[in-house]
């Protein structure tokens, strides 16, 4: 694995007044997720401990009547491995009433969700199709877009022989899923980048402890991967991996919310 050799530096709670975080825990939020999303919402967790003036009522839940208030609200949507699953369960909680109350709303796929066989461009599709009569019906809610996370190859020397045989007998690994999801990564930035709300989950992901992202060669492809301090098993968030991305999550929700 590889590291890039420009610095990337993101921004930290610290840099921001504490002025900053107040319309964030004013807002009512919903955020849609599986697995990787616990991960995000422990790192939150980990995150209102240590800074106390942001405050969030961080709760599980899909109920409308639990968005009369200021929320942090958090449910699983759709079901792993089914990514337009969890585009239409997001779309019928919005439905069922929350989106009439909510300030921000997402949701984020999992690594499971998009692999080698995947089509990005019909789930993208279906996506773009789905959010963009959500905006139509809910003007006042901001959608937040959200890349899909990706894996780290294996730490071990097991795990990098492993991954060689897989190449060798036809059964691409890591690098070959990785390559699938930053193409639908691609359609997600390249339309909404720079015009609405984007949280570059899978960016955030590579850029290790040091400022620098992680990849690795496939033919004349740099393919990036996640940042291995991050994980234990190669796809879900570790203690330092849901805190770095979580305190990336809550600066951009800051950020919509403070932003008329």
């Amino acid at each position: 694995m590889y590291t890039d050799t420009d610095k990337i530096t993101l921004p930290a709670i610290e840099d921001m007044g504490r002025d900053f975080w107040s319309k964030l825990g004013r807002s009512k939020i919903f955020f849609g997720h599986q697995s990787v999303g616990y991960n995000i919402v422990d790192g939150v967790t980990d995150l209102l401990k240590d800074f106390n003036y942001i405050n969030l009522n961080l709760a599980e839940t899909c109920d409308p009547v639990q968005f009369g208030q200021p929320i942090f609200a958090h449910a699983q949507v759709g079901r792993n491995m089914d990514p337009l699953s969890k585009i239409q369960s997001f779309e019928e909680i919005l439905d069922s009433g929350v989106g009439d109350s909510i300030d921000i709303a997402f949701f984020k796929f999992c690594y499971v969700d998009i692999f080698r066989d995947s089509n990005p461009a019909e789930i993208f599709d279906n996506y773009i199709a789905t959010m963009d009569g959500l905006k139509d019906r809910y003007p006042r809610t901001k959608f937040l877009h959200v890349t899909v996370p990706i894996r780290s190859l294996p730490k071990s020397a097991v795990g990098g022989l492993k991954q060689s045989i897989k190449s060798l007998v036809g059964r691409p690994g890591v690098l070959d899923d990785n390559m699938v999801r930053e193409r639908y990564n691609r359609l997600l930035t390249d339309t909404y980048s720079g015009t609405e709300p984007l949280f570059d989950l899978a960016m955030v992901e590579s850029v290790n402890s040091k400022g620098f992202r992680c990849h690795k060669g496939k033919g004349s492809q740099k393919v990036c991967v996640m940042a291995p301090e991050y994980t234990d098993d190669g796809g879900h968030l570790n203690a330092v991996g849901r805190r770095r991305v979580a305190e990336q999550l809550l600066v951009i929700l800051a950020e919509v919310a403070n932003n008329p």
